[in-house]
């Protein structure tokens, strides 16, 4: 399977042109969206969801990452494989917690490019080419690179921010959830979220955090929407107020 991992959106014509390309390009190979509402130009926290969202996938799944504000400039296609799974997409950090935690990486910086290639939409005309190709069992002409010289390797084990808001308002950690001991407060703002093990634990509307189904701590509320009560956006940070596994 091919999994898509952008910032595209649904809304408009750019997912549906490179799902177009996977289409011609690897016919009969299935294309998922895994996120196409990742915050927009906002490579960090999406490299800390992928780097969450990953090791569900299946062995030898593929995933397009394309979170790309550098789009046109010097920064390197690569193809990276990662316990078993391959990632095509721009070096500029969307890879680098996914490596740092992988058991077993290799990365290739890719120095093939088609024909017509626009400046601004690499995605459709870069990465789903490279992409198609790999899905099929085919070699893409490229370099072997450390991983270790992925781009942004100064990044945190685990970012203390929030990196993404679901349709229902729960406001996703980049702390894994296993690094948070289980008796631990988050702080966002000035507000104190207790944990709890699951929605049902807590009132209707009260606030709590817990582990997620992908193992990130999460702040949701019990029938509520916990990013409106507290005015998160992604970014904000997230402080932890006691407890943590060494």
């Amino acid at each position: 399977m091919i999994f898509l991992f952008t910032d595209f959106g649904v809304a408009g014509p750019y997912l549906g042109q490179v799902r177009a390309v996977l289409a011609l390009a690897a016919p009969g190979i299935p294309v998922i969206d895994l996120f196409a509402d990742l915050p927009p130009w906002r490579i960090q926290p999406a490299a800390y969801l992928l780097g969450a969202y990953a090791p569900a996938l299946p062995p030898g799944s593929l995933v397009l990452g394309v979170v790309d504000p550098g789009v046109g400039t010097e920064r390197r296609p690569v193809v990276v494989e990662a316990d078993g799974r391959s990632f095509v997409g721009p070096d500029n950090g969307l890879f680098a917690p996914l490596v740092r935690r992988a058991a077993r990486a290799m990365a290739h910086h890719v120095t093939w490019a088609p024909a017509q290639l626009s400046v601004s939409f690499h995605g459709r005309d870069l990465f789903a080419p490279i992409a198609a190709r790999r899905a099929r069992g085919e070699a893409v002409p490229g370099v072997p690179i450390a991983p270790e010289t992925l781009d942004r390797p100064s990044w945190p084990d685990d970012l203390a921010e929030i990196i993404y808001i679901d349709v229902y308002g729960n406001a996703m950690t980049g702390l894994r959830a296993s690094t948070v001991a289980p008796d631990a407060v988050l702080r966002v703002g000035t507000t104190a979220v207790p944990p709890a093990r699951v929605f049902g634990a807590v009132p209707p509307g009260a606030l709590f955090w817990y582990a997620n189904s992908n193992g990130l701590a999460e702040i949701a509320a019990n029938q509520g929407r916990a990013a409106t009560i507290l005015g998160l956006s992604v970014g904000d940070p997230v402080v932890l107020v006691a407890g943590a596994v060494p």
